[in-house]
């Protein structure tokens, strides 16, 4: 703590030992200034800290006509116990923090996983409409063929259908053959 004396006669009736006092004042100070703070605060809010001892220390050596000119915290000396309970309430507060981080990224990984399956069912609804008008156009034309040609349209569909499922039987009944008797060719 830097100060000067204004009025120096004031300042020694009022006071025997000045730097005794002002080291007793801003010990007090001190103590109770980092007792409102956590660890995080103390190490990484100097400067605020040093501010508010320096207004404190000024208001009460302000009767005994001392300025003071200038405050800094050299070190910060805790007893064992005060700084272990520093220690352990920092740590709880770490611990509390991984663990806020830690659910925040479950609850977006939920959150993307439900987008994908909404996203997922999106696009299977909009296949099974473009195949619903494929459906619906192709059932237009043969009842347009109809209406125009007659019955011969309609069994001209029906045999078609037929040569197709039996190209596909006969696929599945070769590969079925092919694999009992390992024969590696494609014919059929």
């Amino acid at each position: 703590m830097f100060y000067r004396i204004t009025q120096p006669e004031k300042t020694v009736y009022r006071i025997r030992d000045v730097d005794d006092a002002i080291a007793t004042k801003v010990a007090g100070i001190v103590l109770s200034e980092i007792g409102k703070m956590e660890l995080d605060e103390d190490q990484s809010n100097r400067n605020d800290l040093i501010e508010k001892i320096r207004a404190s220390v000024a208001t009460m050596v302000d009767d005994w006509r001392i300025e003071v000119t200038r405050a800094e915290i050299l070190d910060v000396n805790l007893d064992d116990a005060t700084r272990a309970a520093m220690l352990q309430q920092l740590n709880a507060e770490r611990a509390c923090r991984a663990q806020v981080t830690e659910a925040e990224g479950r609850k977006r990984a939920v959150e993307l996983a439900a987008d994908a399956q909404l996203y997922e069912a999106e696009q299977i609804a909009k296949a099974r409409r473009i195949q619903v008008e494929a459906e619906a156009f192709a059932t237009s034309v043969v009842a347009q063929a109809i209406a125009e040609n007659g019955i011969e349209a309609a069994q001209y569909q029906v045999a078609l259908k037929q040569v197709d499922r039996r190209e596909q039987r006969g696929q599945s009944n070769g590969d079925l053959a092919r694999k009992r008797i390992g024969c590696p060719c494609i014919c059929v």
